[in-house]
């Protein structure tokens, strides 16, 4: 992974140190009464499931209050010392900064750590880590890979292709009958980054070891470099460039994930890249829709097929909370096996830990086998600080822009992050 691009500005890291020394200075929480836990999580669609949780939890326990936090600023409040007691969220390369800079207390002390897949918590480890400490615990798992319309696909004969090969002559057929292969929303950016370039790139390249090297050569990234984006993507991202050309609806350009969702609710093309979170909003139009998954194949080896994953929550407490103790608690709350699974079922998530119960879902089910055997990896997309526009270099691609220039600028502009760094 970028490891230059990962560091801090010293400015930042000195600004991060003062406040956990201001904040163990401040000592301890006293006063009679239940001790507050403060407990943070920015998942819009999950904040009715922990809010019931935590009330049932508070019902249950006259030490510890736990308020429920989904407002505040996660920077800010690191800065100022008062970081939220606990926090559940989306794990990335902008949590990870976090990491790196020793704000996030160890948890390695507790059961809950034992039980995490070891494949998993690596997962976090491609992002940051920081020596003798596990500082994140991984509670969810998203993964995603192509959603195909099932009924589409058996009323022209078309098998799941393995192949780049199949995958082509699945278009064809489809193309032929009149049916729209793919559906593009490419008026939204966010959407041809996750999926469109993320599937792509992850069918074909070994993501993690792509960053790790990408991160080692720091400055010197180029045209010339063993590793670069215009080198080691072209491939892939102008196989994407030639899947849109040819196979998604003429207008994706003009439309928006919404469209998208829509349109795919009602039968205007047979495969759709997108997320487990697509599957709620096509069923608001269409619940009884059949819909499966698989991942998109890049190679002609089934056996380089994986999907794409997400750790879309992990739980973390900060050496700057004063309430340390009673977060653990709370924690261990909500990684009992029965929370968990409750959450993961709901959310289409997969189980991150060893006695996580197993996917059910059909719509998600095409996607199992690859997840048990870690056939996976973490988009490209998501490895790229935010401070380069990738969203919208995808987007511009999509919508027709040159590939080895665009990669060329995405190289040039790592390695000026880098130098910065």
């Amino acid at each position: 992974m970028p490891r230059p691009l990962r560091r801090t500005s010293r400015v930042l890291a000195a600004t991060l140190g003062l406040a956990l020394t201001a904040s163990a200075l401040a000592g301890c929480a006293g006063g009679g009464g239940p001790e507050t836990v403060r407990f943070h999580l920015s998942k819009p669609e999950a904040i009715p499931y922990f809010r019931d949780l935590i009330k049932q939890y508070n019902a249950e326990h006259d030490d510890v209050n736990v308020v429920f936090d989904a407002s505040s600023n996660l920077q800010a409040g690191f800065l100022r010392a008062n970081p939220p007691d606990l926090g559940l969220l989306n794990y990335n390369m902008e949590m990870a900064r976090f990491m790196e800079r020793g704000a996030l207390s160890d948890l390695s002390d507790m059961p809950e750590a034992e039980r995490v897949l070891p494949e998993v918590q690596e997962l976090v480890d491609q992002y940051a880590t920081y020596p003798g400490r596990t500082s994140v615990l991984p509670y969810s798992v998203m993964a995603a890979s192509v959603i195909y319309n099932t009924k589409i696909f058996e009323e022209q004969g078309i098998e799941v292709p393995q192949t780049y090969e199949e995958l082509i002559a699945a278009c064809d057929t489809l193309k032929a009958a009149g049916i729209t292969p793919f559906y593009g929303t490419f008026k939204d950016p966010w959407t041809v980054a996750q999926g469109w370039f993320d599937y792509t790139v992850g069918g074909e390249v070994d993501v993690a070891d792509f960053y790790d090297e990408l991160g080692d050569l720091g400055t010197e990234v180029g045209p010339d470099s063993p590793v670069s984006f215009e080198k080691t993507f072209a491939d892939p991202v102008e196989r994407m460039q030639l899947l849109i050309d040819e196979y998604a609806n003429p207008d994706a350009a003009s439309k928006g994930y919404g469209d998208g969702n829509l349109a795919f609710a009602n039968g205007e093309a047979a495969m759709y890249l997108q997320g487990p979170w697509a599957f709620g909003e096509i069923a608001k139009t269409n619940p009884e829709l059949e819909l499966g998954t698989f991942p998109l194949p890049m190679t002609d080896d089934p056996d380089d097929l994986q999907v794409r994953v997400n750790i879309d929550l992990a739980a973390w407490i900060p050496e700057a909370s004063k309430h340390k103790e009673a977060a653990r608690e709370f924690l261990s709350y909500l990684f009992q096996k029965d929370v968990m699974d409750a959450y993961n079922a709901a959310q289409l998530g997969y189980g991150t830990t060893t006695d996580a119960a197993p996917v059910t879902d059909p719509r998600i089910l095409g996607m199992k086998d690859y997840y048990d055997t870690a056939a996976f990896y973490q988009g490209a997309s998501k490895a790229i600080p935010l401070t380069i526009p990738t969203e919208n270099y995808m987007q511009g691609i999509a919508l027709g822009g040159d590939v080895q220039s665009t990669l060329g600028t995405l190289d040039a502009d790592w390695a000026r992050l880098a130098l910065r760094q």
